[in-house]
């Protein structure tokens, strides 16, 4: 009778247990959050964060709680690709990054062994160019904003040479090589060609290479703490030419840690908080209330990814890891019926993103937009 009684309580216990896993959805969040990468990756995550506490304060996916796990990947490829089959493992039915195209093209051919589909931050044009039907971007690919970037740089600021600072990564030579074969499509010389390593903290060499070059303009394609140092060493040398980049140059951590050196540096963003659009102010005020400091296009990319699960999961009305993936192929959603995409976008058959993107200028330490450009 002990027994029984006993046995009974144990498939309680295990019905309560089976119960309660049913009424959550797993997903797991992959990120830079320690290492040179954290600059990037904590931002992201914390765009997650908010997106998914938002998600289920507002009932969850599909009626369901979201069950969020967290991993630092160390901004290490290899472990990376390690914590992906580890979030796998343990349930994980869609995942969130990771930021950084060195370990998102390691660690993706984890989620797509398993068929888990993958939203990633990264930016090297490689990550869809692999035919990996699992990989989606939240932000597009360096590719994409290059012909825009040649454009400005010949038919508006009407130069005939320039120079690259490029840093020797997958994201970094992804974006440069899109970059030079563009410019030399709209017949601009590079003058100087001009690679770092990630963690560089001296870049005295490279902006004298530049200023000696006679290049009208320099493009940088750095990360973050390496396009700030980059700035600095710019106005320490006196490097008068305009200085170009893509999302990265501008944004508000590159303006927080160049400080004034940052003024006067332009980009062609993909995202940027500087948006005149309602819901970009709207995001931006609450990650700033909640963290205390000014997100910047890797915390919109973290939060459009979480959101753009739970919309996708709710297409298709189960949670579903290869129906999540099927749905995202050739999908567009627009901001006023899917308000968590902050801006109308499209994915492509390849995961790669489509989206209207701005010209943005540093002003006075803060983002301002010039010009907004139609997706392409």
């Amino acid at each position: 009778m002990k027994r029984r009684i006993i046995a009974g309580v144990s498939l309680s216990v295990m019905m309560m247990a089976m119960s309660a896993h049913a009424e959550t959805v797993k997903i797991a969040n992959i990120a830079e959050l320690s290492g040179p990468g954290a600059a990037a990756g904590s931002v992201w995550s914390d765009g997650v964060d908010l997106a998914i506490d938002e998600i289920n304060a507002n009932g969850g996916i599909l009626s369901m709680q979201v069950d969020m796990s967290k991993y630092d990947t160390q901004t290490d490829p290899q472990v990376s690709r390690a914590l992906v089959q580890k979030a796998i493992d343990e349930g994980a039915f869609a995942l969130l990054g990771t930021v950084y195209s060195s370990s998102t093209v390691v660690n993706m051919l984890v989620a797509q062994q398993n068929g888990i589909p993958q939203f990633t931050a990264s930016e090297a044009p490689s990550i869809t160019q692999k035919g990996n039907p699992y990989i989606f971007r939240t932000n597009w690919g360096a590719q994409k904003g290059m012909p825009k970037i040649a454009a400005y740089l010949k038919d508006q600021l009407g130069v005939s040479t320039v120079a690259v600072a490029w840093a020797n990564t997958e994201f970094g030579k992804g974006g440069h090589d899109s970059f030079v074969e563009n410019v030399k499509a709209v017949g601009l010389d590079v003058v100087a060609d001009v690679p770092s390593e990630q963690g560089q903290a001296d870049f005295s060499a490279d902006v004298l290479k530049i200023k000696n070059s006679g290049a009208e303009a320099v493009f940088i394609y750095l990360t973050q703490e390496e396009a700030a140092r980059f700035l600095m060493e710019a106005v320490k040398q006196g490097l008068d030419i305009p200085r170009i980049g893509d999302s990265v140059l501008t944004s508000e951590k590159v303006i927080d840690l160049a400080g004034p050196a940052a003024n006067g540096a332009k980009s062609h963003a993909a995202l940027t908080i500087a948006a005149d659009d309602p819901l970009v102010h709207e995001f931006a005020t609450k990650f700033s209330e909640r963290f205390g400091y000014s997100p910047d296009y890797n915390g919109m990319k973290g939060y459009i990814g979480a959101y753009t699960i739970k919309y996708g999961t709710e297409m298709v009305g189960e949670v579903n890891s290869q129906k999540l993936a099927d749905v995202m192929h050739g999908l567009c959603l627009d901001a006023k019926t899917y308000p968590g995409i902050l801006i109308d976008m499209c994915w492509d058959d390849a995961g790669e993103v489509s989206r209207k993107s701005y010209m943005v200028e540093v002003q006075d330490g803060r983002e301002t937009v010039s010009e907004v450009l139609p997706a392409n």
